[in-house]
């Protein structure tokens, strides 16, 4: 039990920090979009070598996917009036946050729509001695839909399912210890998003 209050501690404290750097981070832009008439030149601030940049269409088919090569300052121009007309959005995949840009296409020119810019702040998991702490902000207060399963021989078993909602940060401990000895997944739908998470105890 001691475990489990210091590992909600130690997960209060995570948020409340990290709370702070969005807090600071919302305050700057975090990209530059320069549309020209056959070329739309995207700079995104702050990138870390591994975070992953897609365009996607209306349906989430991924168009065009690359990797950050290096950190810093990232600066591409992309031809967008060669795609169909519709809707699509350019997507930041980080290590703790998915930042997407919507765009449409119509009759060759494209349009930004600053307003629908979003943010998607991915769960964060902590696993020490059979607890796993589980943060997450939810700065709309969008539901969070937790499952955790086991995962045996036979496939797997749902062991535990919640949804935790009208809150913007969310804080939850699961202690394992006690149940089956193996393998598990926890499952967070939010955000229209599902982010997974392997234990083994």
């Amino acid at each position: 039990m001691k475990n489990t209050i210091k590992n909600s501690k130690k997960g209060i404290l995570m948020v409340i920090m990290f709370t702070t750097m969005l807090s600071f981070a919302n305050n700057a832009s975090l990209f530059n979009i320069k549309n020209e008439a056959k070329r739309t030149s995207l700079t995104l601030l702050n990138v870390k070598q591994g975070n992953l940049l897609s365009v996607k269409d209306v349906n989430g088919i991924v168009l065009y996917k690359e990797s950050m090569q290096k950190s810093g300052n990232y600066t591409k121009g992309f031809d967008l009036t060669a795609l169909p007309d519709g809707s699509y959005v350019f997507e930041l995949d980080k290590d703790m946050e998915i930042n997407t840009i919507p765009f449409t296409v119509k009759s060759n020119i494209v349009l930004f729509d600053k307003e629908k810019e979003t943010t998607i702040y991915k769960p964060m998991f902590v696993v020490k001695d059979n607890v796993v702490m589980l943060t997450k902000l939810a700065l709309k207060e969008a539901p969070c839909h937790i499952k955790i399963y086991f995962l045996g021989d036979h496939g797997e078993e749902l062991m535990h399912a919640e949804t935790v909602e009208n809150t913007k940060t969310i804080t939850k401990a699961y202690k394992l210890a006690g149940l089956k000895y193996g393998g598990y997944k926890i499952v967070c739908n939010s955000d229209g998003r599902e982010f997974t998470k392997a234990i083994n105890i």
